[in-house]
């Protein structure tokens, strides 16, 4: 894919091991633009609200303020949007698809699990 290819340069072994601790840390982990607390983007602002809804706790990660975060978790999840939500270390998707999942009622269950 030409896409994986340009991108596959941007993400380090370092990156990748700094990544694979982000999601061993913490249950649910968010890669946002901005944080919880301020989301610079209204997708990132709604996931947060959704996660909020559901009284989860996760880890935020700001891609705004770490370039080489960025661009490195579009390779590592294969997602070239933000927000990526992950739980249990499996990614989930981004805004549209966590909130699909919200509506549905499937979400939920995969947060108190």
């Amino acid at each position: 894919m030409q896409f994986g290819n340009q991108m596959e340069a941007e993400l380090s072994e370092e990156l990748r091991k700094e990544i694979d601790g982000i999601l061993a840390k913490d249950k649910v982990v968010v890669f946002m633009k901005g944080n919880k607390a301020m989301p610079q983007c209204g997708f990132s602002d709604a996931v947060v609200k959704v996660l909020n809804f559901h009284g989860a706790e996760f880890a935020d990660y700001d891609v705004l303020s770490r370039p080489e975060l960025r661009s490195g978790m579009k390779v590592y999840s294969e997602w070239a949007t933000f927000p990526q939500l992950y739980i249990n270390k499996e990614f989930i998707g981004g805004c549209d698809i966590v909130m699909d999942m919200h509506e549905k009622g499937e979400l939920e269950p995969l947060l108190k699990a």
